[in-house]
């Protein structure tokens, strides 16, 4: 049975393979469109500060197509540099914080005080993943265990932005609940997988 990781990287294979000749051919480097992800995912985060979720969680599902054609173009066109890895995963937590200081904005202003703890603590949890796996690899480790990465956290908040103005609960916050639990279970599976490995 195919793991967790394996499943990840057959579905993004299946998204990005299609487009690759294509872009290819058309000279894009890597990095334009790991900053085009980056304007996208601002753009996103100025809509959402100003209350229109549809078109924010539209802009962020774009702007994940973005980040996944980046890595997979570098690799097609074997363009990949350790820089250009740097690069795209400082780009993704600029891209995430921004998203969530949006979502800040807007609930300082309507007053949500418990919201605005919520988006702290996923903001936070959300680092904690990423810091976990990049101070593995740091030492030699290989960390892509865990429920939600950043791309389920993309599709789950996402999915929040566009459907919470259809419905009428705040799915929003629904979202929010949704990550910061699975967050903070990623958290875990990585500490205990590298204490497990490394023992």
């Amino acid at each position: 049975m195919p793991s967790l990781v394996e499943i990840r990287a057959n579905l993004a294979a299946r998204i990005t393979n299609p487009v690759m000749k294509s872009l290819s051919k058309s000279g894009i480097k890597p990095d334009a469109l790991t900053f085009t992800g980056l304007v996208l995912n601002i753009g996103a985060a100025y809509v959402i500060a100003t209350g229109h979720f549809l078109l924010g969680g539209v802009l962020i599902l774009i702007a994940g197509l973005f980040d996944l054609l980046d890595g997979a173009l570098a690799r097609f066109v074997k363009q990949t540099r350790k820089f250009g890895a740097i690069l795209d995963s400082t780009i993704d937590r600029i891209s995430e914080a921004a998203i969530f200081c949006g979502l800040l904005v807007w609930y300082m202003l309507q007053g949500s005080t418990l919201v605005v703890v919520l988006i702290f603590a996923v903001l936070v949890g959300s680092f904690l993943v990423s810091y976990i796996r990049a101070r593995a690899e740091g030492l030699g480790l290989e960390c892509k265990v865990g429920l939600f990465t950043r791309a389920e956290r993309v599709i789950v908040l996402a999915i929040g932005l566009i459907v919470n103005q259809v419905v009428q609960p705040d799915l929003v916050v629904i979202a929010l609940w949704i990550l910061v639990v699975f967050v903070y279970i990623t958290v875990v599976q990585r500490l205990v997988y590298l204490r497990r490995i490394s023992a």
